[in-house]
């Protein structure tokens, strides 16, 4: 069948992120970076924090500085000097219940908002930091905190916000630049290693899928399993297993199809060849020979059901069964015709009916006949098999069990091969014989459900095979009956 050359998923689009490498890199990407982002809030609020200690201390020594000066008293060119140096524009320090304002600018604004950072004095850090980091405005704030040098039991400095905020966008611009990289990296390492151990296997079970639809028949397009122990090396043990399998079924169907072909033609002229068998047949019925007045209607009718069997053929073009038309058989006389039949070949197993007089079955008389042909045909063959080490024995037997007919076939053989046993019913798949089909008890299976029951193996082994056949009574109309009874018709 011509193929067909369909890309792979991963390859239909022409942009790169709808790709899974692309999907795969983009998410690493973005989960990094948000990672970084959780990292950056705290950091930039701890800057913020470390900022403003730094400056308390700085505030702390100019204040101890100026307490140090004669008289305390600080000119004011060396004032400015001292509050310049520490990044301050007032200092105050508390000693118990006294409060001193040690350094003031001149300059000195009305403070707009207050910040203390005494431990559990402050709050939304990262809040306060994000503001502060896109303000643009310069306003006077003032920041409380323990000194670090403990000269006082309290100092708060007075300052302006816009150094505090260049400085946190220059330390958030470098953050940044260090997060872009580090998020390339990190992403770099993680897509190369969620590439080798999920991207490509998926990719590999993708194209595999791809190229095993242009053309399933080829059995080179079958994934080879990579031997991998996780879910991917589940998956890829399930898709060669399903390849298999279809692979097999499509040989089959395509087996069967040029089956059911080649059936149709052999049976237009094995139609006309019977028929000629027939005529001559007719013939021998003529003959006054005992023995040939005894097989002549065996011959007869054999040859009169294969005729109506490659009619149906030719007329449905493939062997459907018609639904059995069930009858009052005996069965003992029944089993005595077919194994009559395989008598009349030679030297051949000893054939025992042991079917006892008076059982009777309903059920269709050919498809039965073809049932037990099938199954005595195969024991046959199987004793065949070990007719030189010693003799072998096909035996028949049946029962009735309440509304149902139980009969054996049963054989001393060597038993069905363990090869074939879960499959001794499939066509073409349960043959252990050279040259053969398996179709015989393909088609006694299928005419046994025809007539509501089934064919199965009760036993096998080295001892021999029995087959068990059972053949329910049709069902009974009670309720028309009870009805025709009751309005009494």
């Amino acid at each position: 069948m011509p193929e067909t050359v369909t890309k792979p998923a991963g390859q239909r689009q022409g942009h790169f992120f709808s790709s899974l490498s692309g999907k795969v890199l983009a998410l690493t990407m973005m989960f990094v970076m948000l990672g970084e982002v959780l990292i950056f809030l705290p950091s930039i609020a701890n800057f913020r924090i470390q900022w403003f200690k730094t400056r308390i201390a700085q505030a702390e020594i100019a204040a101890l500085a100026a307490e140090a000066a004669p008289d305390r008293i600080l000119n004011a060119e060396l004032r400015s000097e001292i509050l310049k140096g520490a990044g301050v524009s007032a200092v105050s320090l508390k000693k118990g219940d006294k409060r001193q304002l040690m350094l003031r600018d001149d300059s000195l604004r009305m403070v707009e908002e207050s910040f203390d950072l005494r431990p559990g004095m402050y709050y939304n850090t990262a809040l306060d930091a994000l503001a502060a980091l896109v303000r643009s405005g310069d306003r006077t704030i003032s920041v409380v905190d323990y000194p670090p040098n403990m000269s006082g039991d309290l100092i708060e400095i007075a300052l302006h916000e816009q150094p505090l905020s260049e400085a946190m966008r220059s330390y958030g611009l470098r953050i940044l630049l260090l997060s872009v990289v580090l998020s390339l990296i990190v992403a770099a390492f993680i897509f190369a290693a969620l590439s080798r151990v999920l991207v490509r296997p998926m990719q590999r079970l993708s194209a595999n899928i791809t190229r095993f639809a242009g053309n399933p028949e080829d059995a080179s397009r079958i994934i080879t399993p990579s031997g991998r122990r996780d879910e991917l090396g589940a998956a890829e043990q399930e898709l060669h297993a399903m390849q298999t399998e279809l692979h097999a079924m499509l040989q089959q169907k395509n087996r069967l199809a040029a089956l059911g072909l080649a059936a149709s033609k052999v049976s237009h002229d094995l139609r006309n060849m019977l028929t000629s068998a027939q005529l001559i047949s007719d013939r021998l019925a003529e003959v006054r020979d005992p023995q040939v007045q005894r097989f002549a209607p065996k011959l007869i009718g054999s040859l009169d059901r294969a005729i109506a069997f490659l009619n149906r053929t030719l007329k449905y073009g493939q062997a459907v069964e018609p639904p059995p038309q069930r009858e009052t058989l005996d069965v003992r006389a029944l089993v005595a015709d077919v194994l009559e039949a395989f008598a009349l070949m030679g030297n051949r197993p000893a054939l025992h009916n042991r079917v006892g007089a008076g059982l009777v079955a309903e059920a269709d008389r050919e498809q039965l006949t073809r049932i037990l042909t099938n199954l005595v045909r195969n024991a046959v063959q199987a004793l065949d098999q070990v007719a030189e080490a010693r003799g072998g024995d096909v035996v028949v037997m049946a029962e009735r069990q309440g509304s149902v007919t139980v009969i054996h076939v049963s054989d001393t053989g060597p038993g069905i091969p363990e090869a074939v046993r879960d499959r001794v019913f499939s066509a073409f798949r349960s043959s252990a014989k050279s040259g053969g089909t398996g179709l015989g008890l393909a088609i006694s299976a299928e005419l046994a459900e025809a007539h509501g029951g089934s064919l199965k193996v009760a036993r096998t082994g080295p001892d021999g095979t029995t087959f068990t056949l059972t053949l329910p009574d049709p069902p009974v109309q009670i309720h028309g009956r009870i009805h025709r009874h009751q309005t009494g018709s």
